[in-house]
């Protein structure tokens, strides 16, 4: 879902055995929904993560990957079938939110982050390093 020029991107380029994988630049999916480019990217992305699962990386982060879902850009059988191909061998993180509850049930672990305030909303613009 995000398009490799967010705020942590600078950060993983510094730490060795960190691989990151963006497709490539896409524009934000806002009210005007998802587009072809959007597909291309999620489609790329999870062929990285299978790639990586193929390689055998320890851990392997799909950030927003959930959120693929809501926007029917992956179908959750494609995620489902990610969560098998790591069970009891690679650590999997997902982000994102609304997980349908076949993924909620195949998870180990389940966290929901609460947004309480956001300076977005009183105004404020996208902070580089911070948003994007």
């Amino acid at each position: 879902m995000k398009s490799g020029n967010s705020g942590e991107v600078a950060i993983y380029k510094q730490i060795p055995n960190i691989q990151y994988r963006c497709p490539g630049k896409h524009p934000f999916i806002m009210t005007g929904g998802p587009r072809p480019v959007h597909q291309e990217h999620a489609a790329k992305a999870l062929d990285f993560a299978f790639e990586a699962i193929e390689r055998g990386t320890n851990l392997l982060v799909c950030d927003e990957i959930l959120d693929t879902i809501i926007f029917n850009i992956l179908q959750k059988e494609q995620i489902l079938k990610l969560i098998k191909k790591c069970k009891n061998k690679i650590e999997l993180a997902m982000t994102g939110i609304n997980a349908p509850a076949e993924i909620l049930e195949m998870a180990d672990y389940v966290t929901e982050l609460v947004q309480v305030k956001h300076p977005y909303y009183s105004g404020a613009r996208a902070r580089k390093g911070i948003e994007y």
